[in-house]
């Protein structure tokens, strides 16, 4: 993706693409014809799985105010206990936070790229598919990536972080 590409796209987008291009990731962010703010949008815009949808949960860690990014698949529903035990207690994160703490909106919240880093933690479940997306940094934007990758662009740990299916 050169340069001009770039600037067609949305701010957050663009940073988004940088982030990848830099880190050598072979896939460039796309932005979908309708919205992608949720998993099921995602999903049903790009005709794979629910689960294939890597989704961003935000949550605030109580005791030093850090964001705390969970990224698990679409069809799972984060455990706030599992998060708490795993980095301390935390807490529900409104939009002004997450946009504060990421530079994004709820809905193209991406696993790269964030303002300021986040704590992040990456859901085993994930690794059930060989093909998972991403937003990237708008609620149309979306980028493309194995598991493995998502490890490698964050450095995050996997660990068992959702609800029992």
């Amino acid at each position: 993706m050169c340069g001009a590409e770039l600037r067609c796209l949305p701010e957050g987008v663009q940073k988004v693409a940088q982030t990848l291009q830099q880190a050598g990731h072979a896939h460039a962010p796309i932005m979908l014809d309708g919205a992608a703010r949720t998993a099921q949008e995602a999903a049903d815009g790009l005709g794979v799985q629910l689960g294939q949808i890597a989704k961003s949960v935000i949550f605030r860690r109580k005791e030093d105010d850090a964001a705390v990014l969970v990224v698990t698949s679409g069809d799972r529903r984060v455990d706030e206990k599992k998060v708490s035990a795993l980095v301390g207690k935390v807490g529900r994160a409104d939009a002004d936070f997450v946009k504060a703490r990421t530079g994004f909106t709820i809905g193209g919240v991406s696993p790269v790229a964030h303002l300021i880093p986040s704590v992040t933690l990456l859901d085993q479940d994930l690794w059930r598919f060989e093909e998972i997306w991403a937003a990237a940094g708008h609620p149309h934007g979306v980028f493309r990536l194995a598991p493995e990758d998502l490890r490698h662009l964050t450095g995050a740990p996997v660990v068992d972080v959702v609800e029992a299916p």
